[in-house]
């Protein structure tokens, strides 16, 4: 099968993924690149989303060129009303796939991927085709989640139930859920040397009162409505009432006065 006829993106793009990847930054999302970002450098954003984070990215290369690409027109549409609403000249954005990226070898200085492999049939082929178009001594940054590393306070059965399901909705879309800690391992496969990279991590938290509420509230919906919800029921994993159940569960983590919510993330930065 044709891996990238193969990919399905999990999520989907319903209102409330766009409102929970809109809130992403490059603080957030990228501190582990702003350190090697430098103005004028040529950089592209791969996944781009809501280009929340790419505005940011725009922002600390200008003025040098930076293009985001995602594979869905409706997330590049999102991506370019970001960048007219925050004024960056500098960046453009395009619909374009990962597999096969419309640009010449070695014409970026620098290439970010941020949570694309976990939804990829073939991360090592989609690494491999990053690499090509990122320039010798560049820098390929790569972030993704680890949902096995996902952990909150206090104890829900409910919480427990939806993240098992979210590994078998993955797996029935033959991608990693847990990709985070197989970023160093994909970029081995993908033909970089052990010297070509830097692994490291981070974590998102979610446990002051506003992000507890808006984090709960994002999945309560999600759970019901988004693109997990549509595999789910499409792949006969879970039924309607048991999603609803589901969303009860994150609604009563929300409104837990010690909820603690926390999910690590795989970097790694590759220079070829």
């Amino acid at each position: 099968m044709d891996p990238v006829s193969a990919d399905v993106y999990t999520h989907g793009h319903h209102s409330s993924v766009v409102r929970s990847h809109a809130r992403r930054t490059a603080a957030s999302s990228a501190a582990y690149l702003l350190p090697l970002l430098e103005p004028g450098q040529r950089l592209l954003d791969v996944g781009c989303g809501p280009g929340s984070i790419t505005v940011d990215l725009a922002r600390a290369v200008s003025p040098g060129e930076v293009v985001a690409v995602d594979a869905a027109p409706a997330a590049v549409e999102l991506a370019r009303e970001a960048a007219l609403e925050a004024d960056v000249p500098n960046l453009t954005v395009q619909v374009a796939d990962v597999h096969a990226l419309p640009f010449p070898a070695a014409s970026f200085d620098v290439v970010h991927a941020h949570q694309v492999l976990q939804h990829l049939t073939d991360p090592v082929a989609a690494l491999r085709e990053m690499r090509r178009v990122t320039r010798p001594g560049g820098v390929l940054a790569l972030r993704d989640a680890d949902y096995a590393a996902t952990t909150w306070f206090p104890a829900s059965a409910g919480l427990d139930e939806w993240l098992a399901l979210y590994h078998e909705v993955t797996e029935a879309n033959r991608t990693e859920a847990d990709a985070g800690r197989r970023l160093l391992h994909w970029a081995l496969e993908a033909g970089f040397r052990p010297e070509q990279l830097t692994p490291g991590a981070s974590a998102w938290c979610f446990a002051t009162p506003e992000d507890r509420a808006w984090w709960a509230g994002t999945w309560a919906e999600r759970v019901t409505s988004s693109g997990f919800a549509e595999r789910a029921l499409a792949a006969g994993l879970a039924d309607d009432v048991a999603l609803e159940a589901l969303a009860e569960a994150w609604r009563e983590w929300g409104e837990a006065p010690d909820g603690w919510f926390a999910i690590l993330h795989g970097e790694l930065i590759a220079r070829p």
